[in-house]
């Protein structure tokens, strides 16, 4: 199985659709096979669910992801897993474990606008520090 977590850092977005990185996971017989970081292509609606499906993505864990997006996913045959949060580390863990529960989605709807991908404001205090 093939799994695909909206990653911030070494955590699980709260934002799916905007998270500056995937982490893709490849798991057989309850044993972590690979695990690569890519950079999420852009936040287009319609593309991700393609985008994650030519990879191979059964599964996309996330914080949270919008109505339109998560029907999308069932549309190509990619199951959602949402409410999550906490270490990338420690969720792969406990998908191998068979132990991950999902929630409600974190998202709201617009509360991604202006995070991760699409944020245009620095949140940082010195203007030099910005690479946006």
């Amino acid at each position: 199985m093939k799994i695909a977590i909206s990653t911030d850092g070494d955590s699980v977005s709260a934002h799916f659709g905007r998270c500056p990185l995937f982490t893709i996971a490849k798991i057989e017989d309850k044993k972590i096979i690979t695990v690569n970081t890519i950079e999420n292509p852009g936040h287009h609606p319609g593309y991700l669910p393609k985008f994650l499906q030519e990879k191979g993505v059964e599964i996309i864990i996330a914080g949270g992801m919008g109505m339109r997006a998560q029907d999308l996913f069932a549309q190509a045959g990619i199951k959602t897993v949402m409410g999550i949060s906490g270490k990338v580390d420690s969720v792969i863990g406990k998908v191998v474990s068979d132990t991950l529960a999902g929630g409600e989605s974190l998202c709201k709807p617009g509360a991604g606008k202006g995070y991760g991908l699409d944020k245009t404001e620095c949140s940082h205090p010195e203007k030099d520090e910005c690479d946006h």
